[in-house]
């Protein structure tokens, strides 16, 4: 049995601590580990986030978005990536890339799929055709367990 993620601790785009793991307690989540400089994760992946949140409505999704040196984006650069310049889910900031260390992401994106029991159900890297089947596949299978 694999153990439960205790604490994912990132700041929210206006410089606060937040612990995912507490203000999203029980609950299903989708994350995507990203960086703005990343034109898969913007072309793509966060295209593809917006779309999982709109199918599964019972799943929450989330951004991290990975400051790498050099690669550091604010709260007014990550909403510039979005044509209404407003975020269409919640996004965090992964200062020093400590998240994207820790969950030994291969590159961005790279998505978490969270239990509402709080342990990792599948990590899946990328943002092409093959990733966005896997992802599809896992979260029905997710959600199938939860029924």
């Amino acid at each position: 049995m694999q153990t439960a993620i205790q604490s994912i601790e990132v700041r929210d785009l206006d410089g606060q601590t937040v612990d995912l793991m507490k203000t999203y307690k029980n609950q299903v989540l989708l994350v995507i580990i990203y960086n703005n400089d990343c034109l898969g994760c913007t072309g793509r992946a966060i295209p593809l986030a917006y779309d999982f949140q709109q199918k599964y409505p019972s799943i929450q999704v989330l951004g991290i978005h990975t400051n790498f040196p050099n690669r550091e984006a604010d709260k007014e650069a990550i909403k510039s990536i979005f044509t209404s310049g407003e975020v269409p889910f919640p996004i965090y900031i992964d200062e020093h890339h400590k998240i994207y260390d820790t969950f030994k992401a291969e590159g961005t994106p790279h998505w978490l799929l969270i239990s509402e029991k709080g342990v990792i159900y599948r990590s899946v890297f990328g943002s092409q055709d093959n990733t966005q089947n896997r992802l599809y596949y896992a979260l029905e299978s997710l959600m199938d367990l939860q029924e």
